[in-house]
């Protein structure tokens, strides 16, 4: 099972998931969020990293140009989009991107079913809140482009593995405090979740 560590601040942090085994490294791009990193910041953290990391920066309720600007000066490889877009704002993307589908019911699971996307606990707030989806919205539904993210750690990840997600996304659940990974935790995450 693929994870992704999201909310990443320091190099400390950065360097510890890659080594337990994380896949991808998430950098929150959203100024009220206490795990917010400036471009520059996570400039000096992504030009320290091994190759065939994946470098996700995430965004809240901005404009393709300045998506396109901190990517170009953070060194992200990977847009996910944390808000409804225009197809419009995708397509002046200078970068891959994935969507993220904020669900509050069975059916919104369902939605850009045809293409890889995060689906996410609804929440009032934007990302690492801990709030956990119902995973039986899950049952009998393709699950394999799904990246599930909300209130995963590594007590519940075998619940999740049943269901066939391309990959988990955590961050409050390995945290010591907010935007401060617990290394122990990161290990035991990633651990579990290649059971």
């Amino acid at each position: 099972m693929r994870v992704k560590i999201c909310g990443i601040t320091t190099l400390e942090d950065a360097q510890a998931s890659i080594k337990a085994g994380a896949q991808a490294l998430g950098f929150v791009f959203y100024e009220k969020s206490p795990r917010y990193i400036s471009a520059l910041n996570a400039k000096k953290i992504i030009n320290e990293l091994p190759p065939f990391v994946e470098k996700v920066g995430l965004f809240v309720n901005v404009d393709a140009h300045t998506i396109n600007t901190i990517s170009k000066a953070s060194g992200i490889t990977l847009i996910q989009l944390h808000f409804d877009v225009e197809q419009e704002l995708c397509e002046a993307l200078e970068l891959p991107y994935i969507k993220v589908v904020r669900a509050q019911s069975p059916q919104d699971i369902k939605e850009n079913e045809n293409t890889y996307r995060l689906v996410d606990a609804y929440c009032e707030n934007y990302g690492g809140m801990g709030k956990r989806l119902n995973l039986q919205w899950f049952k009998d539904v393709d699950c394999s482009k799904i990246i599930l993210a909300g209130g995963l750690s590594a007590q519940n990840i075998k619940e999740c593995l049943p269901y066939g997600f391309y990959a988990l996304d955590v961050s409050s659940g390995v945290e010591l405090s907010k935007g401060v990974k617990d290394s122990q935790k990161v290990q035991d995450f990633i651990n579990a979740a290649q059971c």
